[in-house]
């Protein structure tokens, strides 16, 4: 007697189920369906740059508690894998590797330093695996570092020097002495200011470079102070504007010469202090006093504030936050956690997590966004995160970013 309709469904079940049951493979693709998403988070917990990477971290922390706390993907949750690159690139490439083929990744975000970042997207790029950089970088967009897998959630340094050039030199003067962190951060801002420069009539006094990590500035003092220039630019970053901040201060280097600097960070300006910060002006990608014009960043402050006593978000914080809710929101477009499928819908997000609106540039996953013109500021402060003034937010505008052309994209008609 032939089986009834419900039946036939019931055998159809059951055998399916049998057969799963018996196939390993079959076992394991459903088991990873139901895993957890694990994303790498590369980034210096030690070194120079170690507050500003503490920032990235409990911000990325809360990208993922949104996540987890919205139900995840398909009941999957993430976790956020951190490691310490020790601001090293071969530290950085070794932790890398072991994130992908130990820990079994499905996605990166991360770095805090040029070097570091690119040889983070050397490994994943090479293994097929997304990375979201969250530290600013020229050639990590340019064609011979890039791939369908990699993005840049940051700011790049031809960007944001470009805003500050363009705010800063006609205002205090176009003759311009350089001190600079001799690593690809300082010679990138450097190059992005005397672009943005030229036109406006800026001119080069000098380009000085000093090691990365230096402590005593004392020896290039007496150089910029003879040479007399309307603005000095101090292209470092972490603990050497720090110091650098506090010994031209301490020389008098003010008195004559508008000191400015690319990135105007907020842990630097923190841990520098008021009075060796008074007067600097800079560009940054993100201010938590944003909030009161930007309802998004109240959103964002809000949440950080209670995770963390009622303490502010920093500049490079929000780009932790932000470089991993951009992967994850791309992962439910994309109902995939994937490189692949989550690359192609990463490169059609449109955003706004903590500063106004974002997009990814096609031909390099760039990041267009806004930049923040600030200037530090000792007096009237309401608390002590007040630390800065918003002079100015230069749109985001592709026009201020080097071409597709000139990064060695082919654009197709």
């Amino acid at each position: 007697m032939a089986d009834s309709p419900p039946d036939n469904r019931r055998r159809r079940i059951l055998n399916a189920g049998a057969a799963a049951a018996a196939s390993p493979f079959l076992f394991h693709i459903a088991r990873a369906q139901g895993a957890n998403i694990k994303i790498g988070f590369p980034v210096p917990l030690t070194g120079a740059f170690s507050a500003e990477a503490q920032d990235q971290v409990r911000a990325a922390e809360i990208a993922v508690k949104d996540f987890n706390d919205g139900g995840g993907f398909n009941g999957r949750k993430v976790e956020l894998l951190v490691r310490d690159d020790k601001l090293n690139p071969g530290e950085a490439a070794t932790r890398t590797l072991e994130l992908i083929e130990k820990d079994k990744v499905q996605l990166i975000v991360g770095s805090l330093s040029a070097a570091t970042q690119l040889s983070i997207n050397a490994v994943a790029r090479d293994r097929k695996v997304l990375f979201n950089s969250i530290s600013q970088s020229d050639a990590i967009n340019e064609v011979r570092d890039w791939s369908l897998y990699t993005f840049h959630e940051a700011l790049n340094p031809h960007l944001t020097a470009g805003a500050v050039a363009r705010y800063a030199f006609p205002r205090f003067g176009k003759r311009v002495v350089y001190l600079a962190a001799d690593y690809a951060y300082g010679h990138e801002m450097v190059r992005g200011f005397q672009r943005a420069g030229g036109p406006l009539g800026a001119t080069t006094l000098a380009d000085i470079r000093h090691p990365l990590g230096v402590a005593d500035y004392s020896a290039f003092l007496p150089r910029i102070q003879a040479l007399q220039p309307d603005v000095l630019v101090l292209c470092n970053f972490g603990r050497d504007l720090v110091n650098a901040a506090k010994q031209v201060t301490d020389f008098g280097l003010k008195a004559r010469t508008k000191v400015i600097a690319p990135v105007l960070l907020y842990t630097a300006r923190q841990a520098g202090g008021a009075e060796a910060f008074e007067g600097l002006l800079g560009g940054t990608s993100y201010y938590w006093g944003m909030e009161d014009k930007i309802p998004a960043a109240k959103v964002f402050n809000d949440k950080f504030r209670r995770a963390h006593g009622g303490a502010v978000p920093s500049d490079y914080g929000a780009l932790g936050y932000a470089g991993v809710k951009s992967v994850l929101q791309a992962v439910l477009n994309a109902q995939s956690a994937d490189s692949l499928p989550v690359s192609i819908a990463l490169r059609q997000l449109r955003y706004n997590w903590y500063k106004g609106e974002q997009f990814y540039r096609k031909c390099d996953h760039q990041s267009v966004q806004s930049v923040v013109i600030v200037e530090s500021k000792s007096k009237g402060m309401r608390d002590p995160y007040d630390v800065f003034n918003v002079l100015g937010i230069e749109a985001g505008n592709e026009a201020n970013l080097r071409s597709c052309e000139e990064l060695g994209h082919k654009i197709s008609a």
